[in-house]
Formats: C-alpha cells, sequence, structure tokens
C-alpha cells in the first residue's frame, strides 16, 4: 500500500504506458479499455507531445480494480463507481500497478491460463467439448456487459459452431454443450443489478421467442442486458401460443413484451394475437424477416428491430430506465 503523501509521487515517476501496453496486462483487449474510457471514465489522464494519451500509475490501478471486480462478477457499471471512487491511498500498490508485467488472467483449478477471450477459443473449446474452459471463457466475457457478451463473442461463435461439421460419438454435441455453459454463465452470475432488478417495484419485461422453434438462448442473453440495468427481465419457456403468453401477461403485468425469431422465415402470429388482447401493451419485435415484417399490426404499440442491439435499446427507452446500468448499448 502507498501512504497518502507518496501516491501522487510514486505516480509521477512511474512511466505512461499506451493503451495496448495496459490492455497486455489487464487482458482484455485495446477496444476495452476505449470502452470503458468512453462509458464510465476510466481512461489515460496524461498526454503526451503529439497528444498521445498514456496511462499512469493510478489510471492502470483503478482499471485493475475494475477488472478484478468485473471477473468476480461485479456489473461493470458497479465496478467502475467503485474503481472511479476508490482514493489513490487505498489503491493496492500504485507502483506496481506499472511495474507488474503479468496480466491479469482467468485460471483453471489446475493453474491453467485461459489466455485471450476469443470467439475462436471458445468454438476450440466448445469442439474439445471441454464445458469448464467454456464456462470460464464466456464467464471472462461477461465483463463488458451481456449485450457485448452476445454481438461480439457469443453470437459469432455459435455461428462458427453451427458452420461446423463433425463426426461425433453419441452424446458429443459441441453446439449443445456450448449453449448449455452459456446458460449457466447467465445462470449462475450475481450482481447488485440482479437483487435490485428483483424488487417489487422494478418494471417488468417479460421476453419469449417466436413460434417458429427460435433459440432462447439470445432471449437469455437480452435479459441479462436488461437485468444489467434494472429491468425485472423473464423469459417465458415451454409450450407457448397466445393463450399461455395472455396469461403470463396477466400475471406479471410487464410494461412490455419482446418476441424474437431468429429464423429467416420467422412465424410472427403471436405478436398479432397477443396486440389483440391487450392493445395497449407495448410489444417489441426482433426479427430480420423483411416479409413477416411487414405483415405486423400497424400499431403504435408494435415495434420492430432487426439486431440485438438496436431491440435493448428500444426496450430500454420504453422502461424509462438508464441506458448507464452494467454494459451500455452503443453500437
Amino acid at each position: 500500500m502507498v501512504p497518502p503523501d507518496d501516491a501522487a509521487s510514486a505516480a509521477r515517476g512511474a512511466p505512461a504506458l499506451t493503451v495496448a501496453a495496459v490492455a497486455a496486462r489487464l487482458g482484455v483487449a485495446p477496444a476495452t479499455l476505449r470502452t470503458w474510457d468512453r462509458r464510465y471514465g476510466l481512461g489515460p489522464s496524461s498526454r503526451l507531445a503529439g497528444s498521445h494519451r498514456r496511462y499512469g500509475a493510478i489510471d492502470v490501478a483503478r482499471l485493475m480494480v475494475m477488472r478484478r471486480l468485473t471477473l468476480d462478477g461485479v456489473a461493470p457499471g458497479e465496478a467502475a463507481r467503485i474503481a472511479r471512487d476508490t482514493p489513490a491511498s487505498e489503491l493496492d500498490d500504485v507502483h506496481s500497478a506499472i511495474s507488474n508485467v503479468v496480466p491479469i488472467a482467468v485460471e483453471s483449478p489446475s493453474g491453467e491460463h485461459l489466455g485471450p477471450v476469443t470467439v475462436t477459443a471458445l468454438v476450440d473449446a466448445a469442439l474439445a467439448l471441454d464445458a469448464p474452459r467454456c464456462r470460464r471463457l464466456l464467464t471472462a466475457g461477461l465483463a463488458d456487459g451481456a449485450d457485448r457478451w452476445w454481438v461480439d463473442l457469443v453470437a459469432p461463435a455459435r455461428a462458427a459452431l453451427a458452420a461446423r461439421t463433425v463426426l461425433a460419438r453419441p452424446g458429443e454435441d459441441a453446439h449443445s454443450l456450448f449453449d448449455a455453459a452459456a446458460l449457466a454463465v447467465l445462470r449462475d452470475r450475481k450482481t447488485a443489478a440482479t437483487r435490485v432488478a428483483e424488487h417489487p417495484s422494478a418494471a417488468v419485461v417479460l421476453l419469449a421467442p417466436a413460434g417458429d422453434g427460435t433459440n432462447r438462448l439470445s432471449l437469455h442473453a437480452l435479459a441479462s442486458a436488461l437485468v444489467e440495468r434494472d429491468v425485472n427481465a423473464r423469459v417465458a419457456t415451454g409450450p407457448l401460443d397466445v393463450r399461455h403468453l395472455v396469461e403470463l401477461c396477466l400475471m406479471a403485468r410487464p410494461v412490455a413484451v419482446v418476441i424474437v425469431s431468429d429464423r429467416s422465415r420467422a412465424d410472427l402470429s403471436l405478436v398479432a394475437g397477443l396486440h389483440e388482447a391487450i392493445e395497449d401493451l407495448d410489444i417489441f419485435v426482433g426479427t430480420v424477416d423483411e416479409d413477416a415484417a411487414q405483415a405486423l399490426p400497424l400499431r403504435r404499440s408494435v415495434h420492430r428491430s432487426r439486431t440485438f442491439t438496436g431491440l435493448l435499446h428500444e426496450v430500454i427507452a420504453a422502461t424509462g430506465v438508464s441506458t448507464q446500468g452494467g454494459g451500455a448499448v452503443d453500437r
């Protein structure tokens, strides 16, 4: 621990680091650091000749706090607040934040360093049927929030797995193993936002798959992103038709319903049936099928989005919560 009077001098005496150097030491992508700077104000505080910004010792120490907290499951927004509000005198050895060359990394019980969390690493782990490694990689990838986790990591990995043709033994299915690992990571994630979202006063949003065999994993990812923003998001599972959906709405009284199809030919009959039963309920539809979208009811309460992030934006606007929750939604 650096004494209060020595914190500033330690920072002045330490070398300043580039974005790439800090990213390597923390075990994150440079883009993640730029995101943390833009969203949470955890950026470099010094500027050298030529307008090149550099991270000082205190900057890196705060980023280490941010990184460790997110790896422990704390929502990014809350982790950033703690990192910003911690006095420099209380940060762990400010000078060693610069001099320490060992990156923060996720390790297996055997001490294995996972390395960078990439789509390729996830696909390789799934094809090797290494469920524990999949879970650890997916857990580390949640540090930037569930929206980035899905868009930048999980969705591309699932697409890559779907494109692979393999000869498997009975019971071996890399795609199913991957989905199960992703669901387990979302299920086990406990944050302060989770407790807020489950408060009786929190807005409830109901998420449901369209009646066309849509995979529910994207719904769980969207629900997790909403929970990060203090929305009590719930996913409808099991058999689902208009009657079931209306009953769930009467029971949960959601401020909005999200219906998603991941098919090129979507069946959005649930939308028309739900709107007819509850006309003033906001319904958000996620689909890439232009023909199906053209057949949606032309009402102010029915909204359509083509992307995961666009759908998240729309729902957040409808619930009236801040976009500065666990992870940002700009993309």
